[in-house]
């Protein structure tokens, strides 16, 4: 099973974690999007070249939500990171959509921001605002963000809080929040590894591309 990725992007960063949690092995093969041979490779299999990229046996998927549903249905020993129980799967889609459509769209849009501009307007950065307090409202309504274990949304939603160090976002004042990833990260007996990946490759883009940031 091949996974076309780049440990700097959290949507990658996700099935990654996905993969480690369900005991898959995969072979990763590190995807530049900036770069065109990169991308002319990625376009052959995904017509919108994007990260990450999955495939397994012939079958292409791309988007990390599909992706990371796509292993858990088909290679799960159990359920529980995405319970087959409607109602706890509409709270653990509901997390799901919630980050996608609010919380790492506003991460996202900060950081571009912060990349072009060198500042977050006030407008992005009240918008994120907005959707830091909902997520310290879901994660302490619960022992985890969607049910009483850990289940994708968790994971996903950890790659968007992580994503804030992009901008050196102060979560002093969301205490629930900051417990959560420390609940969250345990789950993974690889993850401080794991983040000293992200970070050390993140810093490798940084400082590749000439960004204006501090990291």
């Amino acid at each position: 099973m091949e996974l076309y990725s780049d440990i700097i992007s959290p949507p990658c960063q996700n099935v990654l974690l996905v993969a480690k949690k369900l005991g898959i092995s995969l072979n990763v093969k590190k995807s530049d999007i900036d770069d065109a041979a990169d991308v002319a490779a990625l376009t052959k299999l995904n017509p919108q070249h994007t990260i990450p990229t999955l495939v397994d046996d012939g079958h292409v998927i791309w988007e990390s939500y599909a992706i990371a549903i796509y292993l858990v249905e088909n290679y799960g020993q159990n359920d529980m990171l995405y319970p087959k129980d409607p109602k706890v799967r509409s709270v653990v889609n509901q997390r799901l959509f919630f980050d996608i459509g609010t919380l790492y769209k506003n991460v996202l849009a900060c950081i571009d921001a912060k990349i072009e501009e060198q500042r977050v307007p006030e407008k992005l950065h009240g918008k994120l605002q907005q959707a830091l307090e909902l997520t310290e409202k879901f994660v302490t309504e619960r022992s985890f963000i969607a049910a009483d274990h850990l289940t994708l949304a968790d994971i996903f939603v950890l790659g968007s809080i992580t994503a804030l160090e992009w901008i050196k976002y102060d979560l002093e004042r969301y205490p629930g929040i900051r417990a959560w990833v420390k609940k969250v990260s345990a789950e993974f007996p690889v993850y401080d590894d794991f983040y000293k990946s992200i970070r050390e490759g993140t810093k490798k883009y940084i400082t590749s591309h000439g960004l204006d940031l501090e990291y």
